[in-house]
């Protein structure tokens, strides 16, 4: 198993298959390793991320690991706590709107399953609409958020983006902020053994 892993991580970071659909040399980032308890899985890497080399090193990531899981830096960057990887391995550049371009499937496609099946974790959590739709494609986003899933035979819990640019959909829902993620919170504790205060 080490050993599979160890070659399918170089192999992804070596990788340069979407070099044509960037104005940027390609850069994958992920982390963690094979015995991590929890896979966790968003949409793609922001700028800041690939400039800093670290996953969820930016706003959306502060939120997310000092508001939504409340755990510390140490915890969330521990191999063997999470794997933390995404459906598009690169940062695919800026978008025309206020956000960056969509990854492309391609990636997914090529890494994202061979990554799963070598992860011994006991949950997953997938972060963002397009890692959701791609997971499990046509379904209501809302209803996978606010009701457990399950993910090649393990719980799933499905998050929304903890970007700020996401503000408008957390006032439309404050019930996942208010309930559902205290839920998830304490199932992320539990798994961890984090002592609840």
């Amino acid at each position: 198993m080490d050993e599979k892993f160890a070659q399918l991580k170089q192999d992804i970071l070596s990788c340069r298959e979407c070099r044509d659909l960037f104005q940027h040399e390609p850069c994958p980032i992920f982390q963690g390793g094979p015995m991590a308890k929890i896979a966790q899985i968003s949409q793609a890497p922001s700028l800041k991320v690939q400039e800093t080399q670290r996953p969820f090193n930016d706003v959306s990531g502060k939120k997310l690991k000092q508001e939504w899981y409340q755990i510390e830096d140490d915890v969330f960057y521990n191999p063997h706590c999470f794997y933390i990887t995404s459906i598009g391995h690169c940062y695919p550049g800026k978008g025309k709107g206020s956000g960056d371009k969509l990854p492309p499937k391609r990636c997914a496609d090529l890494w994202l399953a061979k990554e799963l099946s070598l992860i011994q974790n006991e949950i997953y959590i997938i972060i963002g609409a397009q890692a959701a739709n791609y997971l499990f494609p046509n379904q209501n986003f809302q209803d996978l958020i606010f009701k457990d899933q399950v993910l090649y035979g393990k719980p799933a819990y499905v998050l929304p983006h903890p970007s700020p640019l996401n503000r408008r959909w957390f006032k439309q829902y404050p019930a996942f902020e208010q309930e559902r993620i205290v839920e998830i919170r304490r199932i992320i504790h539990n798994i961890l053994e984090l002592d609840e205060e």
